[in-house]
């Protein structure tokens, strides 16, 4: 304990014994915390940024199944379902996409986009409040 004191110089807090220790020497436990799951912390949170629902175009209301209101994540998610299922996507250059009349409607007419411009031509789709 000497040689202790010595490398702390004295100072209680560093030489005190460590909080669990207590709880190891037989101490009674407390109850443990009620679990609270991912999907009640994400429910409990309120939606901000790019995650806030907001309201969409007529046109873009049609595509999602007449959802007045949409977060962005989830209009590129709709967008990205739909180009799968129809098979949309250029085998040859796969950073293509081939509209059909439903994305040529939200797209502003564009026979082609490419996958990073899909975010882009969907904003004007996002109204202001």
């Amino acid at each position: 304990m000497a040689a202790v004191a010595r490398v702390f110089r004295g100072s209680r807090f560093l030489m005190s014994p460590a909080a669990g220790a207590a709880a190891a020497a037989g101490a009674k436990k407390a109850a443990p915390a009620p679990q609270v799951t991912k999907a009640d912390a994400t429910a409990a949170k309120e939606k901000r940024g790019i995650m806030k629902p907001v309201p969409v175009s007529e046109e873009m209301r049609r595509f999602a199944g007449g959802a007045p209101e949409l977060a962005r994540p989830q209009a590129v998610k709709l967008i990205w379902a739909h180009i799968k299922a129809n098979g949309l996507q250029n085998p040859a250059k796969k950073t293509e996409i081939n509209c059909d009349a439903t994305l040529k409607s939200l797209f502003g007419g564009r026979d082609k986009v490419g996958m990073l411009e899909i975010s882009k031509l969907l904003n004007p789709h996002f109204l202001k409040n």
